[in-house]
């Protein structure tokens, strides 16, 4: 089967068929200056489907997630080595009116901090049409406003929609950012640690709204999060990121049923759970090592529970195990009771 799509600003491309997916990152390398902040990410995401990138604070998550609209400045930041695909457009191959159309266009943001990406000053609604002109000028009427702010659940979106942010609680900015994202009508939504700065009650339901929206548009997500409760209730694939590398990747169900990877293991060993008899708190010790710092070997060898001499020295390559997981760590192929520790 074949497949043709018109991407607003891209041009006609053609799909293999409508399997293929959507957004492809081929082993990035990523600098700032001669520093490496990411190391052979590779990545892929079919329409419809969400993918959760997972990891510590410093891991390199945001920096490959802005990369996929090529948003770093340049300098400092460079690409060494690595492409980027959304459909079959090579992101880095792209000229300055084709990554306008791209950015907030074919894939839109949506960031933790919705009071600080919000205009303080503009109207929300005012702040939502600006980007219906610039991706859908046809489209920017306050009817079409109404509209959005209706669809992401905000309630009398009529009056609402003259209200500054601060009049809005954190989840109702939230809903308006989701609100100027969705005014492309994006392929691809990235969405940065989104209900990071809200309530449990109002993460829940930002969650089953990018659900719906997801169902409705069949839209691909890639969700950037520390959270693995959010990851359990949202992901269809994880990739767990520690030290500018991918260091496990597969499945939701499985990844987080049986976590292989001692990085990962410990993340899941950490998660509080109701009923556990110990009320004591399990954390990794130690702390992921800054860019330019990395160890020759694998990253993780400090703060491993399991890891050899060897482990300082040799640098574990990301192979394939069953399932269709990847794991970089040479001691999942071991039984666990033959692992070491």
């Amino acid at each position: 089967m074949r497949l043709y799509l018109l991407d607003a600003g891209l041009g006609f491309f053609e799909a293999r068929d409508s399997n293929m997916p959507l957004l492809e990152i081929e082993n990035l390398h990523i600098h700032f200056g001669d520093t490496p902040v990411v190391s052979g990410v590779s990545l892929s995401l079919e329409a419809g489907r969400t993918l959760c990138l997972v990891g510590e604070s410093g891991c390199g998550k945001s920096v490959t997630a802005l990369s996929i609209a090529r948003l770093l400045p340049t300098p400092p930041a460079s690409y060494p080595a690595g492409r980027i695909f959304i459909g079959r457009r090579d992101v880095f191959a792209m000229e300055a009116p084709e990554l306008r159309a791209l950015r907030g266009g074919t894939v839109s943001y949506v960031f933790q901090e919705p009071g600080a990406s919000l205009h303080p000053v503009h109207r929300v609604g005012g702040q939502i049409r600006e980007a219906l002109c610039l991706h859908r000028p046809e489209k920017a009427t306050e009817a079409e406003v109404v509209r959005l702010l209706r669809r992401v659940g905000i309630p009398s979106p009529e009056s609402r929609v003259r209200d500054y942010p601060h009049q809005m609680s954190g989840g109702m900015q939230q809903r308006v950012m989701l609100a100027m994202a969705l005014a492309s009508e994006p392929r691809l939504l990235v969405a940065d640690e989104p209900t990071t700065a809200l309530d449990v009650t109002i993460q829940a339901q930002i969650l089953k709204l990018l659900r719906d929206l997801q169902s409705q548009l069949d839209m691909a997500i890639l969700l950037i999060t520390h959270n693995l409760g959010i990851v359990a209730e949202i992901a269809d694939q994880v990739a767990v990121m520690y030290a500018g590398e991918i260091v496990e990747q597969g499945p939701a169900v499985s990844l987080l049923a049986s976590p292989l990877h001692p990085y990962t293991r410990a993340l899941v060993a950490s998660v509080p759970e109701l009923g556990r008899a110990s009320t004591r708190l399990r954390g990794i010790a130690g702390s992921v090592p800054s860019p330019g710092q990395w160890p020759a070997g694998c990253r993780f060898a400090d703060r491993c529970d399991i890891g050899q001499p060897s482990c300082r020295t040799v640098k574990p390559e990301l192979a394939g195990v069953a399932g269709g997981r990847r794991v970089r760590c040479p001691w999942v192929h071991l039984s666990p009771t033959a692992r070491p520790g």
